[in-house]
This record gives C-alpha cells, structure tokens and sequence, in this order.
C-alpha cells in the first residue's frame, strides 16, 4: 500500500511579516499511524524540497508524542528535506493521499492546479483523500463529475471559526475555512474548539484540527483496508 502526504510550500503569513506552514503534529501524527501499519509513504509539495513548518506548532505547548518522535527521526527529517515536485507526482502510483494542514494550505494548495487535479484523479480512480484541519481547504476549488463543487452535498469539517479566533488569526487569513466549506455547499459540522473530530463521507476524509490528525489517518487506513 502506497500513500501521498502532500504539504505546502507557503511560508508567509499574510501581510503580518511572520511565517507559517504545515503543522508538524498533523503531519507527524498521520505519517506514523500509516508507516507503522507498514505503509509506503512519498512526501510531496508544490516546490518540492524542505516545506515551510509553522514554527508556532514547534512551540512546546504543541508537542505530543508524534511530534517528539519526528525530532528524533533523522531519516524522517531527511526525508521531508526531498519533497517531490506536486507536478511530478500521479495519482496512478499511489492508493490514497492525505493533506496535513498549518495555514499555508489557505495561500497555495487551495488554488494549485496541479493539487485540484490531483484530488480529481483520486477520486476518478476511487481512491480516497484525506485533509485535516486547514487542509480540507484543498477541496474548495475542486469540482465533481457535473462540474459542481466537490464539496457540495458532503458531509465535511475543518478548522472552525472559533478556533481561528482563538488563534487570533481571524484577520489575518485570506478566507474562513468553516465559512468557505459552507459556501461551497458543504454539509459542515464540528465539536466542541480542540477536541478530535473526523468525519467521512464516501471516499472523502476530513479532521477539524490537530488533534484530528491521527483518526484522519486511521479512517484513511480502514479505508484502504475495507
């Protein structure tokens, strides 16, 4: 079994002069759950090399058990330093994806050609996409097979907009993830700020924050084993 995790290569955050990225627990959580079950991973971003990390998901209030094995993971870190190319990457060689989130999803992948076309292939082929917290964002411009938006009529959740709030974001963000889900047709729904939530609906997997990210991957590999 083979899986993508595609990560952005974005690293501003908005006008504000501080950086951001992916989150390393939503990617560090995942990447374990399916290498353990013995999963072949490939690690992909739009520009390829060391994507940006969100260097506030380095912070110690962040860590967790998955995120403390990534720091001692040399092959791990050497790894994620040799992201493939997204335009080089197909969806024939792989059985699903999964998208970590951290803002920078908001700024690039939402509107990278080649990650929309991507996600269509997945699905095309019946093969499952999973996003978690702002990733599901990579779903906003993707279309279904009538031209509709894919979201539309799906049961989804992402980052609420409570939880930017909180983060203190909320101005900062291009969009609201919750709200643009929600414009796009999306059946959103939530717990309460921080507690794990996945929902899955079809082939289409979604986590609302961090704390989602390893059941994202959990229902990705039940998926893939079903």
């Amino acid at each position: 079994m083979k899986i993508l995790i595609v990560l952005t290569s974005h690293s501003e955050l908005g006008n504000t002069g501080k950086k951001t990225g992916f989150w390393i627990e939503e990617f560090a959580a995942p990447y374990y759950v399916l290498t353990d079950a013995g999963v072949d991973t490939v690690l992909a971003s739009p520009k390829g090399g060391l994507p940006p990390i969100d260097p506030k998901s380095e912070a110690a209030e962040s860590q967790t058990p998955a995120t403390k094995r990534y720091y001692a993971d040399k092959d791990l870190q050497e790894k994620l330093a040799q992201t493939e190319k997204l335009s080089e990457v197909s969806a024939d060689n792989f059985d699903g994806v999964f998208y970590p989130g951290g803002h920078g999803p908001l700024w690039d992948l939402s509107n990278d050609s080649d990650s929309i076309q991507l996600i269509q292939d997945f699905l095309a082929s019946n093969k499952p996409v999973a996003a978690v917290c702002h990733a599901p964002a990579v779903l906003l411009n993707v279309k279904n097979a009538k031209g509709d938006p894919l979201v539309k009529g799906k049961r989804v959740t992402g980052f609420t907009n409570t939880e930017e709030e909180a983060v203190q974001l909320t101005e900062i963000v291009p969009f609201l993830l919750e709200d643009e889900l929600k414009n796009k047709g999306g059946i959103y729904s939530k717990k309460e700020d921080w507690a794990s939530y996945t929902v899955k609906d079809g082939l289409l997997i979604t986590g609302q924050n961090p704390a989602s990210s390893g059941e994202a991957a959990r229902e990705l590999l039940h998926l893939l084993q079903a």
